[in-house]
């Protein structure tokens, strides 16, 4: 996109603000649906500034235009913004954010603009409580867009599928029973599901609506003797309806979602996520109707995988790891022989690699192949218009980091390797193994079953902490099973609120990431996917059950980056423990030379 479009559509953005008598307008990354990856019909905040990031606020009024966004992404959307006339507007603690902003320099009388589709019930209460005290009125029910984005793409019409029966444990029917008990609990006559990756999980179906994750839009709405899918229907085959209908879930179109909850009256009360549906689905609905405000009972349960789903997900990472002995042994060679290799080369050979795996479906996010400066930027992403070859002068060192998953019907995979290309220095390995000190700490932890997820980043963070070092992202998400790579309700993050939903159960799957960024120079982060387990062999003691992980990414940690001076016995034990589990889960899946390269990589230090 040119500079210039961008400064024509906020042109007309302008105009239609004045023409609507507004003062300014909030535009999100979001949809009715509250995703992370989003539809191009709903990627407003990407048509207007030309920020990819898929985090970010834009705020216009008369004469200011800003985008909000976190310090992964501070470099990125500094170059993106540059020469359109948006102000990169850094968040950070102790920084005013967008809300803080506009009462700040809006006058009282003033109005703020935003959709009511894309804007959640708990962020509306937070724009309402700053600006009521600025006598400042939000509007929710114009779509100011409308008028000016004349091209804008079509929703997504991709048929629905169902979940290979072979890797479902649990039947559509029995997830909905479950639900149920949770609205009984909280004594909800109904229930509103608008979260993507809940819709999916409790009917066992999969789409492809949004990239990356296999979704599909919808709404569900759940009573005690019903439950009704809202989606387009042309998207759903007749066997497909059958099935449905034999678990106890019927059909409606998918903007019938509003006059559905418009029915309900004052003697029900209804459960939802303030965070995960938005306002204009709620527009339609009767004064009066009371609401039970807390998480899904469904992200709960989904966040806790059955044993055998467990299971299909051990299986999905070893073929993960296959495909990437495959990949990293072709890569090697090919750079070995002279080929110059960029960023670009990294995805596309991923992709290919791990698409000869049974049961594969697609990426599952967007590979992050940063080398030296650009992976110093955590969510970097190569573009044709914009990527580095993989060149060091004779002599001369630096660092790959590689971010990539995917999506297998038997699971879903998330991992993060870093590769020395040329002659690495000191400080590379000085940095990379005190990465690696901080991804152990956390892989050995035992902590109290049921702890809030929040509370145990710290234990990551200690070794770097103990460096005077530390990284802006969280340490770890949790991970959904052929679902969203990015799933709740756990998140292995300081900064985040610690409330019960958090809690750490068995079988819950999550992320551990730390990393390091030297801004301008290059970026380490070591990921790899761990299972809350029950201790193998506990004390008998008054302290209650302890749980700690297990690691099931099967792939070497490049033992030419360590500086083994500077780890303890303990952890060049894990180690070595680590990659001799690597080689005995892989070394009869690969041949050739994905096998030398994998006996090679996990060797004992």
């Amino acid at each position: 996109m040119s500079k210039q479009a961008i400064h024509d559509r906020i042109d007309s953005l302008r105009q239609a603000l004045v023409k609507q008598d507004l003062s300014a307008i909030i535009v999100p990354s979001a949809d009715p649906h509250l995703s992370e990856y989003l539809p191009e019909y709903w990627q407003a905040r990407l048509w207007l500034s030309g920020f990819t990031g898929s985090v970010g606020t834009l705020v216009v009024t008369a004469d200011f235009a800003g985008l909000w966004t976190d310090s992964r992404y501070w470099v990125h959307a500094a170059d993106q913004l540059a020469d359109t006339g948006i102000t990169l507007e850094k968040l950070a603690p102790k920084q005013p954010n967008h809300i803080d902003w506009l009462s700040e320099h809006l006058s009282e009388g003033d109005s703020v603009a935003i959709d009511g589709n894309v804007l959640s019930i708990a962020e509306q209460d937070r724009l309402l409580d700053a600006f009521e005290a600025h006598d400042i009125t939000l509007i929710t029910d114009r779509d100011v867009l409308t008028d000016i984005w004349a091209d804008r793409p079509a929703l997504p019409t991709a048929k629905l599928y169902e979940h290979d029966e072979q890797f479902v444990s649990q039947s559509a029917a029995d997830k909905l029973a479950a639900v149920r008990s949770g609205m009984q609990e909280v004594g909800a006559t109904h229930h509103l599901l608008s979260s993507l990756d809940d819709i999916a999980w409790l009917t066992n179906l999969r789409g492809s609506d949004v990239d990356y994750n296999p979704v599909f839009l919808s709404h569900m709405l759940i009573s005690a003797n019903e439950a009704t899918l809202f989606v387009d229907k042309q998207k759903v085959s007749s066997g497909i309806e059958k099935e449905l209908k034999d678990s106890g879930i019927t059909l409606a179109d998918y903007d019938a979602v509003q006059q559905a909850l418009s029915e309900l009256t004052v003697d029900d009360l209804l459960l939802l996520d303030p965070n995960k549906v938005a306002v204009g689905t709620l527009s339609q609905m009767v004064d009066g109707v009371g609401f039970i405000e807390q998480i899904a009972p469904s992200t709960l349960l989904k966040s806790v995988k059955s044993d055998a789903d467990v299971d299909h997900v051990r299986e999905a990472m070893r073929q993960d790891g296959a495909a990437l002995c495959e990949f990293f042994s072709a890569f090697e060679e090919r750079l070995a022989s002279g080929e110059r290799l960029s960023e670009l080369d990294v995805d596309s050979m991923l992709i290919d690699a791990r698409s000869q795996q049974p049961h594969y479906v697609s990426p599952s996010f967007p590979t992050i192949a940063g080398f030296n400066d650009n992976g110093a930027l955590p969510h970097y992403r190569a573009t044709p218009e914009k990527f580095s070859y993989l060149d060091v002068n004779e002599g001369e060192g630096g660092l790959l980091l590689i971010d990539s998953g995917a999506q297998y019907q038997n699971g879903t995979t998330d991992i993060t390797r870093v590769v020395g290309i040329g002659q690495v220095t000191d400080e590379h390995k000085r940095d990379f193994t005190t990465v690696l000190k901080a991804h152990i700490a956390l892989a050995r932890a035992h902590f109290p079953d049921g702890i809030a997820s929040p509370l145990i980043d710290a234990i990551c963070r200690a070794p770097l902490w103990q460096a005077q070092m530390d990284y802006g992202h969280g340490t770890g998400h949790g991970v959904g099973y052929f679902l969203n790579v990015h799933e709740g309700p756990q998140v292995i993050a300081y900064s985040a609120s610690t409330p019960k939903e958090r809690a750490m159960k068995v079988n819950m799957i999550s992320s551990n990431e730390p990393g390091l960024y030297r801004e301008g120079k290059w970026g380490i982060r070591i990921e790899n996917l761990v299972i809350n387990k029950a201790v193998a062999n506990p004390n008998e003691t008054e302290f209650g059950d302890f749980l700690n992980f297990e690691t099931v990414t099967y792939c070497p940690i490049d033992t030419r980056l360590i500086e083994k001076s500077l780890l303890d016995q303990v952890e060049i034990d894990w180690l070595n423990d680590y990659h001799s589990q690597v080689y005995a889960e892989l070394n009869t899946r690969v041949e050739g030379a994905a096998l030398e390269w994998l006996t090679k990589r996990t060797q004992a230090i």
